[in-house]
Formats: structure tokens, C-alpha cells, sequence
């Protein structure tokens, strides 16, 4: 017979397989509904959960900094004893909370766990900071952790924490880089930014893949104007300066000066023209009910095994399609040298180069933040908000940073293609 627990109604068997985590949960939840209160905002009980454990951590460092517990006697006259308590509000990410805390004779006792002046345990401001890597204003900020938690939290506060980042985002923006990567992606987002008025902007985002497979967001920059290759030879000039000697292929959009900009900082770098950038300008060209029946046959352009059989393929193209899109045409063939390169290379490293994916997908994120937001007060708050969205991984999916799926066979054949460039330390 299953033993069912009284108090859960639940096959005791199940209840005990449970993690620590899940029991306490339950546990709460249950209280929460035999008592009759909500979980979180003001009152709620984990709001008291939350008070119990800080007040009980302030006794126990009061206990620690004495060398007695409290209710017993010193073991030897230290001439410092408990000389009452303070009283203190501070918030937390499931509202404010009520302590009292202890004071010791001498003025000595410096609590760590809610620190002498603050007033926000430091989960309070990472729930700020997630909210803004989200796209939320200063303004829906507030209103949001008044709406939640209960708490008035004004905008200048707001500001102060979420300031914090742009120290750590000029760190991150200048920090050494690999001396070798096999590939680096290249490409650049537009967003909104005000600037006297409010204009679209480039930010120009690196990504590499080192050695390891690793892959790793390398830089963002803010431009001014159109995209340009005379900013990108800045950009690349400045991922040298910070350790980058050498890259085997750089892969690009279809920018006009882009490969010479890259080819002067890297000269043995091979140039590869995005496939997909490729097939989108093309697909503009065209009226949509043309676009399926084009991009299955531009397919068979980049999937050829050889040069020669891309050639093949696309003369097979032109005469499909040459006399109603001449512009498609004009596009492959004045694109054809940077987007050849690939296809000397085997099916492993293909995979890697034919497409900038990897920073496409992160653009959809930048994207999805920016949406929100509208616009930008200045370009600096838009660099603070695509660093957060770099620096939050996304759960339960791959991330741009992290390793590259395929790499040891990529790298085999990297190694037999460029030789001794390419290092592992």
C-alpha cells in the first residue's frame, strides 16, 4: 500500500525524493495557502522567509565578531558585549524588509551580510540590471519594482546602479585578446540614438571563434553615419592593437572596401562573403512569389563541391533567371571573388564560415532589447544595454559564447589548410 503523508496528501516516496530546494518551496506554498497570503510584494511570506534568514545571519555575525552566542555568558571579560539594536528597512528582490541590527558596545561590529549605510542587498540591483538588459527605461523600471515588490525606487537610483556597468563594459571593451583566431565574424546592427535628433546608428559587433572553439564576443562600437569600411579598418585596427596578430578567414557582409580594410590589418586573412547576405540582397531584386524557387536554386550555387561546379551552376542560373533579374546577376558576379573562398574549403569548415549566424543571432537579441526602448538617450546607454545582452545567456539554449558544435573536426581541417598559424596552448 502507498503511505500517503497527511499534511501534502502526497505519496510520502515522492516527497522524499524531492530536492532540498523543491521541499522548501512546497513548504512554502502550502503555508502561504492555510495562511491565506501571497508569496512575494509587501507582507508577503517570503518577504518574512527573506527577514528570518537576514536577521538570523546578523546574530550569527554579532556572535562571531564577540566570540559568544547571544543569551550566554562571555567566556572571559572582553569589555565588549550586545548594546542593543538598530532599527533598519532595507530592499530586497521580494520587497523591503524590516531588521534589527545588533550594536556592540565598543561600535565595532561591522556587519557583511547588509552592510553599515546600505539600504539594497546587492540581488536587489541585479534584479535592476536584468530589468534594464531587457529594454526597459528608468521610468518602466520604477513602476515595475513599485507594482511588484511594493518599493519606490527613484529613477536617479536607477541610473546610479545601472552606471555601474559602464565600468565594467570599458574593461571588457579593452581587455587582451588570443594572438590567433581561425575565424572572426564581423557585422553590424542599426539602432536609434539621440544625438540632437534621433537618427539610426551602427554598432559595429566582432565575434571570434579561437583556437579552443571557443567563441566570444570580441568588441561593440558605435559609429556615426552609414556603415563603412573606414570605420571597420579602425575597429580591426584596434582588435590588433589588443593582441589580435593574425586571423585565417574573416567572414563579412558585402560591404564596398571591407575586404581591402581587412586584408591591410591581416594580410594572409582570406576574405569570405556571407552566404546569407549574399542570398538576402539578392531576394530583393525579386517579386516574393519568386523567392522560394530562387533561394532553392542560388542553393545549388554555394553547396557545389568545387569552383568549377559553382561556375557550372551558376551560368545554369543566369539562364534561368538572367533576362528577368539582371541585377541578381550583376550582384553574383561582382561578389564572386570573396564568395568563392569557401568552397575550396571541406564540408567542416564550411559550416563555420558560409554564414555570420552566430552574430545574426545575437543581432536578434540586440534587437529585441532595443524594440522597447525606442531610442537611446546617448550611444553609451545603447552600449550599456547590448553588453547586458551579451553578458545574460540565454537559458535552456545555445548562447553566442561558449564552444562551437563540430570544432574538433573544423579544427583538423583548419590545421591541414593553414599549417602551423594556427596554435593550441
Amino acid at each position: 500500500m502507498t503511505q500517503i503523508d497527511d499534511q501534502a496528501g502526497e505519496p510520502a516516496a515522492a516527497r522524499e525524493g524531492e530536492g532540498l530546494e523543491v521541499q522548501i518551496a512546497r513548504e512554502l506554498l502550502e503555508r502561504a495557502k492555510a495562511q491565506g497570503v501571497s508569496l512575494v510584494g509587501p507582507g508577503g511570506l517570503l518577504a518574512g522567509v527573506t527577514k528570518t534568514v537576514l536577521q538570523a545571519a546578523l546574530d550569527a555575525e554579532m556572535s562571531e565578531h564577540l566570540g559568544y552566542e547571544k543569551g550566554t555568558r562571555p567566556p572571559f571579560p572582553s569589555g565588549n558585549y550586545r548594546n542593543g539594536t538598530s532599527p533598519k528597512t532595507v530592499l530586497t528582490e521580494v520587497g523591503p524588509v524590516g531588521l534589527e541590527v545588533p550594536r556592540d558596545r565598543n561600535g565595532k561590529f561591522e556587519p557583511q551580510i547588509v552592510p553599515k549605510h546600505a539600504r539594497r542587498v546587492e540581488g536587489f540591483n541585479e534584479a535592476i540590471v536584468s530589468l534594464y538588459a531587457k529594454g526597459l527605461t528608468t521610468g518602466e523600471i520604477r513602476a515595475h519594482l513599485g507594482e511588484i515588490y511594493g518599493v519606490e525606487v527613484s529613477r536617479d537610483l536607477i541610473s546610479r546602479v545601472t552606471d555601474r556597468v559602464a565600468d565594467e563594459l570599458a574593461a571588457w571593451q579593452s581587455r587582451p585578446l588570443d594572438r590567433v583566431y581561425p575565424v572572426v565574424l564581423i557585422d553590424a546592427i542599426f539602432v536609434k540614438i539621440r544625438d540632437g535628433s534621433v537618427a539610426n546608428r551602427p554598432v559595429y559587433v566582432a565575434l571570434g571563434i579561437n583556437c579552443h572553439g571557443e567563441r566570444d564576443v570580441l568588441g561593440l562600437w558605435a559609429g556615426t553615419g552609414g556603415e563603412g569600411a573606414k570605420a571597420w579598418m579602425g575597429i580591426l585596427a584596434e582588435l590588433r592593437n589588443r593582441g589580435v596578430e593574425d586571423v585565417c578567414i574573416v567572414a563579412c557582409d558585402g560591404l564596398k572596401g571591407l575586404p581591402d580594410a581587412i586584408t591591410e590589418i591581416w594580410p594572409q586573412a582570406t576574405v569570405q562573403l556571407c552566404v546569407v547576405h549574399l542570398v538576402r540582397a539578392s531576394l530583393r531584386y525579386a517579386s516574393k512569389k519568386y523567392w522560394s524557387q530562387l533561394a532553392k536554386d542560388l542553393r545549388h550555387i554555394y553547396t557545389a563541391p568545387t569552383e568549377a561546379a559553382a561556375q557550372q551552376r551558376f551560368a545554369e542560373f543566369e539562364a534561368t533567371w538572367g533576362e528577368r533579374y539582371p541585377a541578381i546577376i550583376r550582384l553574383w558576379r561582382s561578389s564572386w571573388e570573396q564568395f568563392i573562398p569557401f568552397l575550396a574549403f571541406p564540408p567542416e569548415i564550411r559550416k563555420i564560415v558560409y554564414t555570420t549566424n552566430a552574430i545574426e543571432s545575437l543581432n536578434a537579441r540586440f534587437r529585441q532589447a532595443c524594440r522597447r526602448r525606442g531610442h537611446f538617450p546617448d550611444e553609451q546607454a545603447a552600449l550599456k544595454v547590448l553588453y547586458l545582452v551579451i553578458r545574460s545567456p540565454l537559458k535552456n539554449r545555445a548562447n553566442v559564447t561558449g564552444g562551437t558544435p563540430g570544432w574538433k573536426t573544423a579544427l583538423n581541417a583548419l590545421t591541414m589548410y593553414y599549417g602551423d598559424r594556427i596554435t593550441i596552448n
